[in-house]
């Protein structure tokens, strides 16, 4: 396994994507419907899930944070993401999280801190890991 990243710049990588991908999905659904988040249509949830599902496939394992902190996410063997394996890192794994109410998300977390190779349990779910580009 080559050069897997670490807790911290994973951390920071979402947070960038968290804020930049927030802001712009926030002005998209205000402009749609007037405020900045409608719970009662979850378009901000399914276009940010679209984003964590499509731009890692064309963009070879990056999002923004990522692309901006050097690392991408990759398949077990090294080749580049597929749109399956990016719903299995996604939608399965969020489902697992959601289910236990946090809980495996708090487990994965302590497992990027920890494991040698910094594999989560979306990680496993999908036979991805994310490694540094440096």
């Amino acid at each position: 396994m080559e050069r897997p990243a670490g807790f911290g710049v994973r951390l920071l990588a979402n947070l960038i994507d968290g804020i930049i991908v927030g802001v712009i999905l926030s002005f998209i659904t205000f402009l749609f419907y007037g405020d900045f988040y409608k719970e009662d249509y979850n378009i901000t949830d399914l276009l940010s899930t679209l984003y964590l599902i499509i731009v890692p496939v064309v963009w070879k394992g990056y999002v923004i944070g990522k692309r901006l902190m050097n690392i991408r996410i990759v398949k077990k063997n090294g080749e580049n993401v597929t749109i399956l394996t990016m719903i299995l890192r996604v939608i399965v794994a969020g489902l697992l999280y959601g289910l236990t109410i946090g809980i495996a998300f708090i487990v994965s977390a302590i497992m990027v801190a920890v494991r040698e190779d910094k594999r989560a349990i979306h990680d496993f779910i999908a036979g991805t890991y994310v490694i540094n580009e440096r």
